[in-house]
C-alpha cells in the first residue's frame, strides 16, 4: 500500500494556532453511516447514542519542554523530555544541541548539570540530580506540536490539557479529548452515556509522518498504556450487551485494540506498537470522535482503516472546502461507519 495515498492538500491558514474560546465551540463534522452533517462539539449529546460507553484517555501532559544552557558557550538549547529511564536519566529530543553533544555539558534550570548521549534518533540525558514533577511544573513549558508556530502561552497550560487529565506522562496531548468540557461530559452522563477512562501516555512519534514508500514497511513507535479492572469490566459488559463503544481519539483506540485478547479486554499495564492501517479489523471500537490529522501520519491511516480511505479523504476535502480548522487545536469529526 503506497503511503502517498494518505496525502491531501491543506492551506496553511487552516492549521489552528490557538484553540476556540470554549472547548465545545469547535466545529464537528459528523459522518453517520454515510450521511454528513455539520455541527459543533456541544451537539455531541445528541450524536452519541444513549446506551454508549464513552472511553477517554486520562493521561496528563507533562510540561516537558525545557530550555537548557550549553555550559561553554552559554547558548540556549531546547530539550523535550519524553520518558524517564531512572530518576536522573531520561529519553529526550534535543534541538540544535551543537556539534559533538556527548562532549558538552548542559546546565538545566535550577543549576542542574547534565550530559547527552545519542540513542538512535533521540538522546539519553543524565543529570546530576533527580528531576521530579515539581521541577517540570516550575521550569517547563507546554510541548506544543511543531505546526503550532508560536511559543506556549499561559492559556496553553489549561487548554493543551483535557479537563479529565489525571496521570502525568505524555509529551503530547490526546487532542480529540481537548474538545470535551465539563458541561459536555455532564450532559452525556445525564443522558445515560457511561464514561470510563484508560491511560495511554502519548509520545512525539504521534506527530511523525510515515516516511517509507510503502505503509507496511513503517516501524511504529511504542507507547505505554494501562487498562484498569473497572475499564475492562465496563468495555466487556458493553460488548456483551451489544452497546456501542465510542473511543475519544486515536490513543483510546490504540489502547482498546491493543488490550483486547481472546474475546475480552484485559486489564493491566503494557506497551503498544500496534500500527492500525487499512485492512485492520476493529474488535472493540464501534464509533470514534477524532481530530483532523496530518498528511501521511499513522493517525490518519488509523482513521482511514476505521471508515475507509476514500471516504475519509472525501470528508477531509469537504472539511477543507468549508474551512474547518485542522490538527491539535482544530475542529473534530465523529465517525459512525456503515455496518457491513
Amino acid at each position: 500500500m503506497e503511503t502517498s495515498r494518505f496525502s491531501f492538500d491543506l492551506p496553511d491558514r487552516l492549521i489552528a494556532q490557538h484553540p476556540t474560546d470554549r472547548r465545545e465551540e469547535a466545529r464537528l463534522l459528523v459522518d453517520d453511516a454515510g450521511t454528513v452533517s455539520h455541527r459543533h462539539v456541544s451537539d455531541l449529546v445528541d450524536v452519541i447514542p444513549r446506551d454508549a460507553l464513552l472511553v477517554i484517555n486520562d493521561t496528563r501532559v507533562r510540561r516537558a519542554r525545557i530550555y537548557a544552557r550549553e555550559e561553554s558557550s552559554g547558548r540556549s538549547v531546547e530539550i523535550l523530555f519524553l520518558e524517564a529511564v531512572a530518576a536522573n536519566r531520561w529519553r529526550v529530543i534535543a534541538r540544535r544541541p551543537g556539534r559533538n553533544p556527548e562532549r558538552r555539558r548542559y546546565v538545566l534550570p535550577g543549576g542542574i548539570e547534565a550530559r547527552l548521549r545519542r540513542d538512535s534518533d533521540q538522546y539519553e540525558l543524565e543529570s546530576d540530580a533527580p528531576l521530579n514533577e515539581m521541577w517540570f511544573e516550575q521550569h517547563g513549558h507546554m510541548p506544543l506540536p511543531p505546526y503550532i508556530e508560536r511559543e506556549d502561552e499561559t492559556a496553553d497550560t489549561e487548554r493543551y490539557q483535557t479537563v479529565y487529565a489525571r496521570r502525568v506522562g505524555s509529551a503530547a496531548a490526546p487532542t480529540a479529548g481537548l474538545h470535551l468540557s465539563e458541561a459536555v461530559l455532564a450532559g452525556l452522563e445525564a443522558r445515560g452515556v457511561e464514561v470510563v477512562s484508560v491511560t495511554l501516555h502519548v509520545g512525539t512519534g504521534t506527530f511523525a509522518p510515515v516516511r517509507t514508500e510503502r505503509v507496511e514497511d513503517h516501524t511504529m513507535h511504542t507507547e505505554r498504556y494501562e487498562v484498569s479492572p473497572q475499564a475492562a469490566n465496563a468495555v466487556n459488559g458493553a460488548k456483551a450487551a451489544g452497546r456501542p463503544v465510542v473511543a475519544v481519539g486515536t490513543t483510546s483506540v490504540r489502547t482498546l485494540e491493543s488490550a483486547w485478547h481472546d474475546g475480552e479486554l484485559r486489564p493491566g499495564e503494557a506497551s503498544s506498537s500496534l500500527f492500525i492501517y487499512p485492512g485492520y479489523r476493529f474488535r472493540v471500537v464501534d464509533e470514534l470522535l477524532t481530530n483532523f490529522h496530518t498528511p501521511r501520519s499513522s493517525l490518519l491511516m488509523l482513521v482511514c482503516a476505521f471508515s475507509g480511505t476514500e471516504r475519509v479523504l472525501d470528508l477531509y476535502r469537504e472539511a477543507v472546502s468549508l474551512e474547518y480548522r485542522f490538527f491539535s487545536y482544530g475542529d473534530a469529526m465523529y465517525l459512525r461507519p456503515a455496518i457491513g
